[in-house]
């Protein structure tokens, strides 16, 4: 039985703003930015390439972008677990469902993951699937440090307890059939959930949670890519020493 890594890579990213005079990288969806010497995308998949517990990757990535993604990521840098790359759908919640429908059927464990989280370690991959393995369904979160009210219309309707609240991230793995009749049962209620893990609770199965790092960011505007860069300008100091 093989575990799959599934990387989501199908967004625009309209919300990060580049001046392409100066970097050159245009109106390239954000995935495929430079960070540091290679594209976002790159790094990314690097650590599921070298991640022990990943067999096979399969991209989901832009339709337009598919021979790109081909030559300057998956070719030039020499990956050679990824088995498969599909074009992306409307939604981030199409693009899973069209990399699931992908996946080998020998696929027992299915690992979803954000293109544009450059900072995930091998390590809480393998964390995480391991959990997996026992709970069927997991998640990677970090418990929040602000305190967090609820508003509307411009004033404050209540505050939440910072102690029982928790910022979610990717990857989020599961069992594959789980996962896939989520997804299939979201599809025929016309439901858009905001992550794979709503979509497995409303068929009533528990999610586990494995705390994640504060560092595996989401790159969605112009202010994360900077953080970026300081990241992984931390990192490489940090391999020097």
């Amino acid at each position: 039985m093989k575990t799959v890594a599934i990387i989501v890579a199908g967004g625009r990213g309209k919300r990060i703003v580049v001046d392409s005079a100066t970097c050159g990288e245009g109106n390239r969806p954000k995935q495929f930015l430079t960070l540091g010497d290679k594209p976002i995308l790159a790094h990314t998949i690097q650590k599921f390439e070298i991640s022990e517990r990943i067999e096979e990757i399969i991209l989901v990535v832009p339709e337009d972008y598919m021979g790109y993604c081909s030559q300057a990521i998956v070719d030039k840098y020499g990956f050679k677990k990824i088995k498969k790359s599909v074009g992306g759908g409307k939604e981030r919640q199409d693009s899973v469902y069209l990399g699931l429908k992908s996946c080998p059927n020998s696929t027992s464990i299915v690992v979803i993951h954000d293109g544009v989280r450059p900072f995930i370690s091998p390590q809480k991959i393998s964390e995480s699937v391991k959990l997996c393995e026992e709970r069927k369904a997991v998640i990677l979160a970090v418990p929040a440090k602000e305190t967090i009210k609820r508003v509307e219309a411009g004033s404050v309707i209540t505050t939440l307890d910072r102690e029982k609240l928790w910022l979610v991230q990717t990857p989020q793995v599961f069992e594959y059939e789980l996962i896939l009749e989520a997804h299939e049962k979201a599809k025929e209620d016309h439901f858009i959930g905001m992550d794979d893990s709503i979509l497995v609770e409303r068929l009533g199965y528990e999610v586990g949670v494995l705390e994640g790092d504060y560092q595996n960011i989401k790159i969605t505007t112009s202010e994360d890519l900077a953080m970026a860069e300081r990241i992984l300008q931390s990192e490489k100091k940090r391999c020097l020493e």
